[in-house]
């Protein structure tokens, strides 16, 4: 009897699989209504896959990344990520930001969320490359916005190109905050060729950069590189995001790690 539910519940976990191939997501609440199960059994069957196929889970269901190295996943698409997390790396690297900063945003959810822990701050100057951190920043007096001209990419909001890489070259940044695609022992990369350059621009002209990024990241190698790990100060994620083998490597190389707990509560860096 033990065995034909068991055989069931692989059977269920398999159509689910198929059905995440298919439509990229998925909620809880159709998976509920696919196979007439409980929301705890719908729950639990998207941990179990998380453990074995390429999948992320997100508040309310799932996502399918199976395709991460080629597809790039727009800002949109991107806000059912860890979005709870990401609000905790942004709190946390919003700590780290003094009056009188001049700080480095990049496009990305992560940074976005930086840029919203910010607003009632000021003194602080903020250079950034994303039209829509711009934007987000804009009612506040306090905070000196320098934004980097070039050709926007829809998919992100960045401003890439020749132009923007030239008008890096005149900058003076104390703190770069940057999203990434993926972080892996290779170092830190992305999707896009255009932003792999902007990135290197931003962090040949800052004192400090921090990789900011969840746990879809970790221990992948987008396309295009940005970076060694050895070009980055620190690194701020949820704290069971690191593995050991990345994180004993980054320690080697002296490269700080910020760990937030999802719970809220935060651990020192370590």
């Amino acid at each position: 009897m033990a065995g034909s539910s068991s055989s069931k519940g692989k059977q269920r976990r398999d159509s689910i699989l198929n059905m995440l191939k298919q439509n990229g997501r998925l909620t809880v609440q159709e998976i509920v209504e696919a196979f007439a199960c409980s929301e705890a059994t719908a729950r639990r069957d998207l941990d179990m896959l998380e453990k074995t196929e390429p999948i992320i889970r997100t508040i309310g269901g799932a996502l399918y990344d199976g395709f991460s190295a080629t597809r790039e996943i727009s800002f949109t698409e991107r806000k059912h990520y860890a979005w709870i997390e990401k609000e905790l790396i942004a709190e946390k690297a919003a700590s780290l930001i003094e009056e009188g900063d001049v700080i480095g945003l990049s496009g990305g959810t992560t940074t976005y969320l930086i840029a919203k822990a910010l607003k009632m701050r000021r003194g602080i100057t903020v250079v950034t490359n994303a039209v829509n951190i711009a934007v987000e920043l804009a009612d506040n007096d306090e905070i000196q916005i320098v934004v980097i001209g070039g050709i926007m990419r829809n998919k992100s909001f960045e401003l890439c190109g020749p132009l923007a890489e030239k008008m890096v070259e005149n900058l003076n940044i104390g703190k770069m905050f940057l999203g990434i695609d993926g972080i892996s022992s290779q170092g830190v990369s992305t999707y896009s060729e255009s932003e792999a350059q902007i990135a290197k621009a931003l962090i040949k002209r800052s004192g400090q950069t921090y990789a900011v990024f969840d746990q879809s990241k970790v221990d992948k190698n987008s396309l295009f590189s940005i970076a060694p790990l050895s070009s980055i100060y620190a690194c701020i994620t949820d704290a069971r995001n690191i593995g050991e083998e990345l994180g004993q490597e980054l320690e080697n190389i002296g490269v700080k790690q910020y760990l937030v707990q999802s719970s809220g509560k935060r651990e020192g860096n370590v």
